[in-house]
């Protein structure tokens, strides 16, 4: 996030969490100030301080970006995913959408296809596609630090440098990186990484939350962590254009089965890549 370390970054964290769990319903003021203890126009300004957006803007994004996310990964209508997120009608969705993204969304529900190969991702020509196993992920409560940062290695890497800083029990602590938005469709400077321990930091208190239990299509990423690009290219480039599954708009999970603490070997390396089903 913005700013240093040396603020409480605490209330933030609860808004973000607020509005996530209810950013297709009205949030009051008395909501948000019993999530952050502060006074409405105060956290108001802390939020858009930390975050780089008001709390409005902010949960106005979260409803087009997972409307977005429902059009290209369900068969839902336009119409039914408008009011699934928060939306009083078509015309009101439609209008806001088109202003977000500049297109309709008729037109975005579309373009699969398209939007990948503006991202740089090219379809597979090959029909093996890397193929993911179908689970049940249980839930699992976990302690974090969060980053509005650009998807890239190098940044995720001083996050995670910043966050093992604190001290986790080596033995039964499990790692995870919570994908909170999709880089296809959000800004890259907006785009939030959650890194994430199974056990709570012995040198101070961290926020926490619950990773959801659930469906999820888990694929194998083998090896260090600056080549998990290609496995993400292969699964959006070929296997998701094609599958017949239904996805959540609920973040991705990566579990890091084995890492550097873990593992003497880098081929050994193994992450976990969780997408949510339906």
């Amino acid at each position: 996030m913005n700013g240093n370390r040396s603020v409480n970054l605490d209330c933030v964290y609860n808004v973000l969490h607020l509005i996530e769990q209810h950013y297709d319903q009205d949030i009051s003021i008395k909501q948000l100030e019993g999530a952050s203890h502060y006074s409405y126009r105060n956290i108001q300004r802390i939020f858009k301080y930390t975050c780089g957006e008001t709390i409005g803007a902010y949960q106005k994004r979260l409803r087009l970006e997972n409307a977005y996310k429902l059009m290209l990964y369900t068969n839902d209508s336009i119409t039914n995913i408008a009011l699934k997120v928060g939306f009083e009608s078509l015309a009101s969705f439609s209008k806001a959408f088109k202003e977000h993204f500049h297109c309709a969304p008729k037109e975005a529900k579309l373009s699969k296809t398209l939007l990948f190969s503006d991202a740089g991702i090219a379809p597979v020509e090959s029909e093996i596609y890397l193929q993911p196993e179908i689970i049940y992920f249980p839930a699992v409560k976990v302690y974090y630090e969060s980053a509005f940062i650009p998807y890239e290695n190098t940044r995720i890497e001083q996050l995670w440098e910043q966050f093992l800083q604190n001290e986790f029990p080596a033995s039964s602590t499990t790692y995870y990186g919570i994908i909170a938005d999709d880089p296809l469709i959000t800004a890259e400077l907006k785009c939030r990484y959650d890194a994430c321990s199974s056990e709570q930091s012995r040198n101070r208190i961290l926020p926490s939350k619950v990773i959801l239990g659930g469906r999820y299509a888990q694929f194998i990423h083998t090896g260090t962590y600056e080549t998990i690009e290609e496995t993400y290219k292969n699964i959006y480039a070929g296997w998701i254009l094609d599958s017949d599954l239904e996805f959540a708009h609920t973040p991705i999970v990566e579990h890091y089965i084995r890492h550097p603490d873990n593992s003497d070997v880098i081929e050994d390396q193994l992450t976990g890549i969780l997408l949510p089903l339906k």
